[in-house]
């Protein structure tokens, strides 16, 4: 037993280097066309941050994403509610709202939707968000079921 874990810490500080003939490959990945729908709001946090989590994740890896909020999770475009927001086991949605909308990911919140719990323009205008309906949704939905051939 001591001699395994002898031989174990000393090859624990060898640098890992590929070997001949296995250099990596690399392939060119796609750009995917993302939509994000949520109708998560603040009664669930963490799946309330979800759309915007994942959304960021996947720009950050290249991606395009837009975002389309409906029903209660119109409400986290107030910044009071997006600040009272903590997701379990991430930062508060504000910090990640607020790298979101650096990033110019598009999000929509359904007009109806936000007339009926009185989200204003202002709400939406401080993370680049617009009003979105019917028609936008679906046009978002056929967006993102293109293949992008770049």
């Amino acid at each position: 037993m001591a001699l395994r874990r002898s031989f174990l810490s000393r090859i624990a500080v060898l640098p890992f280097a590929p070997l001949p003939g296995w250099a990596a490959q690399k392939t060119a990945r796609p750009v995917l066309k993302i939509l994000m729908k949520s109708a998560w709001g603040s009664d669930d946090p963490t799946k309330a941050a979800f759309p915007f989590l994942h959304g960021l994740a996947l720009a950050e890896a290249g991606h395009q994403v837009q975002i389309f909020l409906l029903g209660e999770a119109v409400n986290v475009m107030r910044k009071t509610v997006a600040s009272a927001v903590v997701p379990v086991g991430w930062p508060p949605l504000l910090e990640t709202l607020e790298k979101v909308a650096g990033r110019n990911i598009q999000i929509y919140a359904c007009g109806a939707c936000s007339r009926a719990r009185a989200i204003t323009e202002a709400d939406l205008t401080q993370w680049g968000a617009k009003s979105g309906n019917p028609t936008i949704f679906v046009s978002l939905v056929e967006w993102a079921d293109r293949i992008i051939t770049e």
